[in-house]
């Protein structure tokens, strides 16, 4: 790594960061031989078999026995999810970048997959979805310590967001969340940031702006939860529309505006590899909503038909808009409207029926396609493979849907359409919430790398291809 003034600054933070990791862990190490040397209760008879975990109107969820039917579905969806960003994100993005720059691509996605994870274990899972604040989670699980998985039992202690499967299965699904999220950002400033600058930048950006947004709007005391009685604003939000696609489209925005424009662009190299990653999205989705209903119930099976029901007729209407603009129908076009009704149907999948699913999947593939050429166009950024046109315009479209066709029947909550205008309001909000923090704090994020590394390849290394100048690869 090369460093800009002051010299050694990386090293300084590093140290920092690893001093930090060190306080944690000590910190952790102290508390649990506090208690093993505490004097030990008698024990209780233990009863003939575990009780199962949660169910009833005094949920259980300490020492039960997780269920089954919802611990397969959701390992199903973690695998799923996963799929989403390695392979299939580095593929939709590798193939719409120009032939010198894929590999750089596809090892962002990778790297930042391995990078996120790390960070979730340190701390990250923690401060998203254990109980604290309304702002922020606390540290009971850094180093993910205090996790009770007695398989000679057969019991766990399950996180009350998930009350029927271990702990250690919902942690790692979401975790995939937190993976997909930061990757997304990668297609505004693709061809152009430095692999070192990347990397500090997903790294801040996910303790920083994803754990307390994610904590807000999922965790157990957020203050936009919909499920904390608690909470100021009720925003609804079943996997992601703020959390995941406004979150990361606006931070891809400001990356956009920072780093500045490309020094010259190309057409995508390889449409075929685009056309593959765009279906392992669309089949990795199912898990990814789906499986936000963290159970193997009707919920789940509601999510997943309106999921791709949004996601066909996003595409289609996106393909036909296309047709009328421009003459033609792309395979990038049509791939990019499928994700773009993913995106948009995303917050709304708990929450509404086919009908509502088919009026988002339709506004997806209008207001998404206008966001990636008109808006971009008339604002003159240059989000390279479209990260804010799709995933924040798209994400504000579900966001603000979701409002309308919301139905109590389905996810409990009742919208516009059913006479609460309420629900709308509270969708604004949640939005505006969502989109000026990430601003802001993405923007200081990446002024200080600036400063201390530079974000920014030089020319010749931009002309010469990311590929062979970062990481001594190219694609044959």
């Amino acid at each position: 790594m090369t460093f800009k003034k002051p010299t050694g600054a990386g090293l300084v933070a590093l140290a920092l960061g690893v001093l930090f990791a060190l306080f944690l862990s000590i910190s952790v190490i102290d508390r649990s031989y506090a208690e093993e040397a505490a004097p030990a209760a008698a024990p209780a008879a233990a009863p003939a078999s575990p009780p199962a975990c949660a169910g009833g109107t005094t949920p259980v969820l300490e020492n039960c026995t997780p269920n089954s039917g919802d611990t397969a579905w959701m390992l199903t969806s973690m695998a799923l999810v996963l799929m989403m960003t390695v392979p299939g994100l580095g593929l939709f993005y590798g193939g719409m970048v120009r032939k010198k720059n894929v590999g750089d691509t596809v090892m962002t996605s990778f790297a930042i997959t391995c990078l996120i994870s790390i960070l979730w274990l340190i701390c990250t899972y923690s401060l998203a979805f254990r109980a604290g604040t309304p702002f922020i989670g606390g540290l009971d699980r850094a180093f993910l310590q205090g996790i009770v998985s007695d398989i000679s039992k057969g019991i766990g202690n399950p996180n009350p967001l998930a009350p029927t499967i271990p702990e250690t299965v919902y942690l790692c699904f979401q975790l995939t969340f937190a993976i997909i999220t930061p990757a997304l950002i990668a297609g505004a400033f693709a061809e152009r940031m430095k692999f070192s600058a990347m990397l500090w930048f997903i790294g801040l950006w996910a303790i920083f702006v994803y754990s307390p947004i994610a904590h807000w709007v999922w965790g157990p005391d957020g203050f936009l939860s919909s499920g904390n009685a608690d909470a100021w604003v009720k925003v609804l939000d079943f996997a992601g529309g703020t959390v995941v696609h406004i979150n990361s489209g606006v931070a891809g925005l400001m990356a956009c505006l920072v780093l500045g424009k490309r020094k010259d662009t190309g057409p995508a190299h390889n449409m075929v590899l685009t056309f593959i990653g765009a279906s392992l999205l669309w089949v990795g989705w199912f898990g990814f909503n789906a499986g936000s209903a963290v159970s193997a119930g009707m919920q789940a099976g509601m999510a997943m038909t309106v999921t791709h029901m949004a996601t066909a007729a996003a595409a289609f209407t996106w393909m036909l808009v296309e047709w009328m603009m421009r003459g033609k129908p792309t395979v990038v076009g049509i791939c990019t409207g499928a994700v773009a009704g993913l995106v948009a149907i995303t917050p709304a999948s708990g929450f509404v029926g086919p009908l509502g699913s088919l009026c988002i999947g339709i506004a997806a593939g209008v207001l998404c396609y206008w966001g990636c050429t008109g808006l971009k166009h008339m604002l003159g950024y240059d989000d390279a493979l479209d990260a804010f046109g799709v995933h924040a315009v798209g994400g504000i479209v579900g966001a603000l849907l979701t409002g309308v066709f919301a139905v109590e029947q389905y996810g409990g909550t009742a919208g516009l359409i059913e006479g609460n205008a309420m629900q709308v309001v509270n969708q604004i909000e949640g939005i505006v919430i969502v989109f000026v923090y990430d601003a802001i704090v993405s923007l200081i994020i990446l002024k200080i790398i600036d400063i201390f590394i530079g974000l920014r390849v030089s020319d010749e290394v931009e002309r010469e291809g990311l590929d062979l100048a970062l990481h001594g690869e190219t694609v044959h």
